[in-house]
């Protein structure tokens, strides 16, 4: 049966509005995670029974419940969630109001931060370069091909035999070491431009950070964050810094760890000497302007937007698949080929795992501990929330319940849709609704507009 003939088998079953809730009650997820079993939800004070829900009582006989996959090449609407809910957690510490965050913390000391990585070789790029000459196997040594932004070669080497594949994997293995390290160096920096101790400037201020991770199209990661200074108090979760702790001290701070983090990467299988590695050059510091828009400058509300919205991406995105660009191919090979060398018992044993990932090991999304609220509180919440309407719904039948209990047993049974119609179907309909929401923002911006105009 090809697609069409599925979806039409699908459209005209008798349960196919049965079938419509389940996969509305999964944000329509490309690959949802099928689950036999059955829950009961109870009144804990009681024990008594208020519903309960079989799978055996769907259509096919599952329930579904998300993937959960974060990078929107592999879902649609499970990346457009966490990219929803990476946009709350670095919007409330960026501009407070939300989530539980003071909107004081707006007016604390907060820059946007990008670091890069160094140079491996010559690439194509928008950018036109300067060095003239050819390479010693006759490549040229700049770029000057006025590539436009939908180029397939951008990212690519100018000379595959002059890129250093090998330099490129190990900083990549090691970059979130190399973030560790800057924010120790930061700290300390921090102390220096106060003219203070390390120990006395703990005592003063905090550093607060959000951050993501994005591959640029030569295939290195870089690193897109929010960095506050918070002051220090045991009542207050959000104190304001002293009045004297500027801005400008951060930026200076930033600049000067920036340029003194290094650190030394185990010696690669073969290789004669141990690589020192650092930040690229290409690294921007921007204070952060608390309005809407940007106007000339960077705004809280642009910032989250902007961070947020690589938080989804993936690999992936470079070449569109394992058969995409040979440069892409080449670091995942270069990565595998490192790992076996070192014979499974040495510093780069786990490299072949992150292959994939062209050889970076870190999270895509982290914060510290105080910056704001957690993913997990979210996801909490919405959960929590789903509970909530079900005490309102067992009180508005009649019930005296204050709670409810939620009691399942579940097991799994395969991952994805039962047909290809039926992922047609899901993902035409998360589309359809990202559109409708996509419309009604428009229309809520164009009210509010108005309105204050």
């Amino acid at each position: 049966m090809n697609v069409s003939e599925s979806v039409a088998t699908r459209l005209r079953s008798a349960d196919f509005d049965s079938w419509m809730a389940g996969a509305a009650r999964v944000g329509f997820c490309s690959k949802p995670v099928r689950l036999r079993g059955s829950s009961v939800t109870t009144d804990p004070a009681s024990g008594e029974v208020l519903s309960a829900f079989s799978s055996d009582d769907q259509p096919d006989g599952v329930t579904y419940t998300r993937c959960g996959n974060r990078r929107s090449r592999r879902c649609e609407s499970c990346s457009h969630e966490y990219k929803g809910d990476t946009w709350h957690m670095i919007m409330s510490g960026a501009a407070g109001g939300m989530k539980g965050v003071p909107e004081a913390v707006s007016e604390h000391p907060m820059v946007f931060l990008t670091l890069t990585a160094p140079s491996f070789g010559a690439v194509h790029s928008l950018t036109a370069s300067h060095r003239k000459g050819t390479c010693p196997h006759g490549a040229p040594r700049g770029c000057v091909c006025m590539h436009e932004q939908d180029d397939s070669r951008l990212g690519d080497p100018l000379c595959a035999e002059c890129y250093n594949y090998t330099a490129h994997v190990v900083w990549q293995f090691h970059a979130p070491e190399l973030w560790r390290r800057f924010t120790i160096q930061l700290r300390r920096s921090l102390a220096r431009e106060l003219g203070l101790t390390q120990r006395a400037a703990a005592e003063l201020v905090r550093v607060q950070f959000a951050k993501v991770a994005e591959f640029q199209r030569r295939g290195a990661v870089h690193f897109h964050a929010i960095i506050r200074l918070d002051g220090v108090s045991d009542v207050d979760d959000f104190p304001l810094p002293p009045a004297d702790v500027t801005e400008a001290q951060l930026v200076a701070a930033i600049r000067v760890a920036v340029r003194r983090v290094s650190f030394e990467a185990p010696l690669v299988p073969g290789a004669a000497t141990t690589r020192i590695l650092r930040w690229g050059s290409q690294f921007d510091v921007q204070p952060i302007v608390r309005r809407e828009g940007l106007d000339g400058a960077l705004s809280d509300r642009a910032v989250a937007a902007y961070i947020a919205k690589y938080a989804t991406k993936a690999t992936e995105d470079l070449d569109g698949g394992s058969d995409g660009r040979e440069h892409v191919r080449r670091i995942k090979g270069t990565a595998e080929l490192i790992a076996q060398e070192d014979g499974g018992d040495g510093s780069y044993a786990l490299l072949a795992k992150w292959s994939h990932m062209l050889g970076f090991r870190g999270h895509f999304s982290s914060k510290s501990r105080r910056y704001s609220v957690t993913l997990g509180s979210l996801r909490g919440a919405r959960k929590q929330w789903r509970l909530d309407r079900m005490t309102e719904r067992a009180r508005e039948s009649g019930l005296d319940v204050e709670e409810v209990l939620v009691i399942g047993s579940w097991s799994y049974a395969g991952m994805g849709w039962r047909s290809d119609g039926d992922r047609m179907l899901a993902i035409e309909a998360a589309r359809a609704a990202r559109e409708w929401r996509d419309a009604r923002r428009v229309r809520f911006e164009a009210r509010d507009g108005a309105t204050d105009a």
